[in-house]
């Protein structure tokens, strides 16, 4: 079998007039296997603060392309993006200088700030694919529980390829949320009618090797499972899955907000159970110190926790999963 790999490189291409605007071009690896089959794209690194999904995709590129055993014989063709916010990453930080939320900004405008020109070449590639798959981690302020998720999307045919998906990906936890979030990859997805799901593996500034080799194995099994790779589906880790079609569903930096600037102690660990107004933990106020605790706002288990100890007023320090809608 012989596999086409072709690389793109970020650039800012000079103009031959100074005022008119660069064009961001994202990275990308691209391979085209041994038969017709779908497009299925793969990006890390929409926030520059999470690192498993590079090295996962970096992983990736280099079995694609060094013809490993493992993915010998797959079909149709695949598009990997290790670091889409490539001005953010090299921050070290979520966001690049502009400010502006990737995952916000969609689908972005061709001549606008550096995260608008990233997010609408990103937003070309999404609508030129067949499946799409956004890996993400819970960056530098936050550690989430190994999850595969989703939007409920309106179209049957479509929700039940995503939740395929999902399933494949193997993660603890599969969470399906509200699909009306605007601004993010998976809202480009949901309006090009593409299927797509987005996967989240701990954070809090690190890269686990377990994580990677967990997006590894994650993507490969959604590949086996859109028929583009033969290769058997592993024994079955999911242990909740959960659907909540809620407007404020998947919005994590929402949920349980800081009443204001303080120092943030846990009172629970991540994937513990919690009682509806039992603490999550507790803000102390950066001036007089006053305790503030957060209160659970109901029964669930912990599926976000805040790592970082400065919070703002208004940021979330967790996120419950709610297993009433198991």
């Amino acid at each position: 079998m012989t596999i086409r790999v072709k690389e793109h490189h970020a650039a800012s291409h000079a103009c031959v007039r100074s005022f008119q605007p660069r064009v961001i071009e994202l990275k990308r690896h691209e391979f085209t296997g041994r038969g017709d089959g779908p497009l299925l794209l793969i990006t890390g690194g929409v926030h520059g603060d999470e690192f498993e999904p590079i090295a996962a995709l970096r992983r990736l590129a280099e079995m694609f392309a060094g013809g490993d055993a493992t993915v010998a014989g797959f079909t149709g063709r695949l598009t990997l993006v290790p670091v889409v916010n490539e001005a953010a990453f090299l921050r070290g930080q979520r966001c690049a200088d502009d400010g502006l939320d990737l995952a916000r900004t969609c689908p972005g405008r061709p001549d606008g700030s550096v995260t608008e020109q990233t997010a609408h070449a990103l937003s070309a590639l999404i609508r030129q694919a067949d499946y799409y798959i956004d890996l993400h981690t819970g960056g530098t302020e936050f550690s989430v529980l190994p999850l595969a998720g989703y939007g409920l999307h309106p179209d049957a045919a479509i929700l039940g390829t995503q939740r395929r998906m999902a399933r494949a990906f193997n993660l603890p936890v599969i969470w399906g949320t509200s699909p009306d979030h605007e601004g993010r990859s998976l809202s480009v997805a949901r309006d090009a009618g593409v299927p797509a799901i987005y996967a989240e593996y701990l954070g809090a500034a690190t890269c686990t090797s377990k994580g990677v080799d967990a997006y590894v194995d994650g993507c490969l099994n959604v590949m086996a499972a859109l028929e583009m790779l033969d290769r058997p589906q592993p024994p079955s880790r999911i242990e909740h899955t959960v659907e909540d079609p809620r407007p404020s569903s998947g919005h994590m930096q929402v949920c349980h907000p800081s009443p204001l600037d303080g120092f943030f102690e846990p009172g629970v660990r991540l994937g513990d159970p919690i009682a509806k107004g039992t603490p999550l933990g507790t803000v102390f106020g950066v001036r007089d110190g006053t305790a503030h605790p957060i209160f659970s706002e109901h029964d669930g288990i912990v599926l976000v926790q805040r790592t970082f100890p400065r919070v703002h007023a208004g940021e979330s320090v967790g996120v419950v999963l709610d297993l009433s809608l198991a």
